[in-house]
């Protein structure tokens, strides 16, 4: 039981700052896009609507930082914590 209160906390500890700087990522990178303005790599336009992209790539930057978060944390651990979760 422990264990999984460790697991969970360090998972908060990730998930629950990414998702703020998701959210400032997304004001910031919004303040100056126009979804409605934006192409895809071949010229064509991007269907979606506004809410739905605004949504999609509130979710993408999320994954990103989550990401940055989760290889902070095991960039972090020492190497006595890795060789032993490594044998369980």
């Amino acid at each position: 039981m422990a264990a999984m209160k460790r697991v969970l906390k360090r998972a908060m500890a990730i998930a629950w700052p990414s998702f703020l700087m998701a959210g400032v990522l997304a004001m910031l990178v919004f303040s100056m896009v126009d979804p409605g303005s934006l192409h895809w790599f071949g010229g064509t336009p991007v269907e979606l609507g506004a809410t739905a992209f605004y949504s999609l790539s509130f979710f993408v930057f999320w994954a990103v930082i989550a990401c940055a978060g989760v290889l902070t944390q095991l960039l972090g651990e020492t190497e006595a914590e890795i060789n032993s979760r490594a044998f369980r």
